[in-house]
């Protein structure tokens, strides 16, 4: 996409020049009362030329995608990323980016804290689909509907953009606010507080942020469950969400590296209902081979541990009484749930009802259809798991790693909310 005109650039200084121009042929048509067209210029788009990188893991009927988007021109305020499959591919879920399909055209919207991206910057999303045949990379994309290689002009909008008064008036004393693009390991954080972002009144709350040392404390304390072995947990001040202060979780590879920091007080308030909501980074894409990073104690069976983690390359709850999952660990119970995004912040939200033992799991504010129980018995989601009447009490809540095979991961937790209502992201 080239350069555009001169005189569309929001530089004041150059307006007197165009009235002088535009004063110049009225007064022509006056004279001579002949009529002239001008020949407008295309309207400034809201977009710019963009790189693509995509990357695809795939098995029989679906895959994951990871896409990474970088503006290759102006700096934009938030984005779309268009592009239509050549297969009956059909997206089921995404992160990080709010991801609609009709028939073969997709749109990915940022979400947010994701949209502003200066010339150069990147953003990142994911999204899982089924297909069936082959599963070829899409050709071509769009960006803010701007064709990305250039090949296709954008139609204009039939609503016209907003304009912006020129008037000259005096230089701003105060600069305009900017936004920081450099590449780092979070989002832009807020001021360090004590709650984490998004603690009401009704919930118990924990950013990290009243940790002094390097091992945590207070109401955190270590534990090597079963056995220990190469594993660490430690307080960390380079990563976080939000605040300067996270838990970071060194999981190691092979069975009985078992360790957490668990707190007995942050599901004190939830009664028998419990919202939990976190934020976790992590940097190894979930194994074959079962992991758990998150376990709670359930006194109603049999003080047996309730666990969320992962296996088949994909986040599951697991139940350490009879070792039901959830979803079944099927090809098309897999696909259902859904990989938890590397090198990215990711907002993880489960309810556990104890009244009748149902269970949903958020990532990113969207329900996941294999991490739901609603108590109906569904083929290749929650047939196994109730398999029996299960209702729990939860009584403590242990983020870590534990592992049962193959897979080392390095996790930082941040912003850990508990309630007895929805927590959002």
């Amino acid at each position: 996409m080239g350069a555009l005109p001169k005189w569309r650039s929001l530089d004041c200084r150059r307006w007197p020049v165009r009235r002088f121009v535009v004063s110049l042929v009225a007064a022509f048509v006056a004279v001579g009362g002949f009529v002239v067209a001008l020949a407008s210029a295309p309207p400034a788009s809201a977009a710019a030329v963009c790189t693509v990188g995509w990357s695809a893991n795939q098995w029989s009927t679906g895959f994951t995608a990871e896409v990474k988007v970088t503006n290759g021109g102006a700096a934009v305020t938030s984005w779309t990323l268009g592009w239509t499959f050549a297969g009956d591919q059909r997206i089921t879920n995404g992160w990080n980016a709010t991801v609609t399909q009709t028939g073969k055209s997709v749109t990915a919207a940022s979400v947010g804290w994701n949209g502003p991206l200066a010339t150069g910057a990147s953003a990142s999303f994911g999204f899982q689909a089924t297909y069936s045949g082959t599963n070829a990379a899409p050709a071509e994309f769009t960006f803010n509907g701007v064709s990305c290689s250039g090949s296709t002009p954008t139609p204009t909008p039939t609503t016209p953009l907003p304009t912006t008064s020129m008037t000259p008036g005096p230089t701003p004393t105060t600069p305009l606010p900017t936004t920081s693009m450099t590449p780092g390991p979070t989002t832009p954080t807020p001021t360090p507080t004590s709650q984490p972002q998004g603690c009401v009144p009704t919930a118990i709350c924990d950013g990290f942020e009243n940790q002094t040392g390097t091992a945590p404390s207070g109401n955190w304390s270590v534990s090597t469950p079963d056995c220990s072995g190469a594993g660490a947990v430690a307080i960390d001040r380079t990563v976080a969400h939000s605040g300067t202060t996270s838990l970071r979780v060194n999981g190691a590879a092979g069975y009985c590296n078992h360790v957490f920091a668990g707190n007995s007080q942050i599901l004190g308030t939830a009664s028998s209902v419990w919202y939990v909501r976190y934020w976790v980074r992590h940097t190894t894409a979930l194994p074959a081979s079962h992991v758990t990073t998150v376990a709670m104690r359930d006194s109603a069976d049999g003080q047996r541990d309730l666990r969320f983690g992962g296996q088949n390359g994909a986040l599951q709850f697991n139940r350490a009484s009879d070792d039901a999952t959830l979803p079944e660990q099927s090809p098309a119970g897999v696909a259902l749930s859904a990989p938890l995004p590397v090198n990215t912040w990711n907002c993880v939200e489960f309810k556990v009802d104890g009244r009748d033992g149902t269970i949903e799991t958020w990532i990113d504010n969207t329900s996941v259809p294999g991490l739901k129980n609603d108590g109906v018995p569904t083929h290749d989601i929650d047939g196994q798991w109730l398999n029996r009447t299960w209702r729990p009490a939860l009584t403590d809540l242990r983020l870590g790693w534990e592992s049962y095979g193959e897979g080392a991961d390095t996790l930082w937790y941040d912003d850990v909310v508990v309630s007895s209502a929805r927590n959002n992201c």
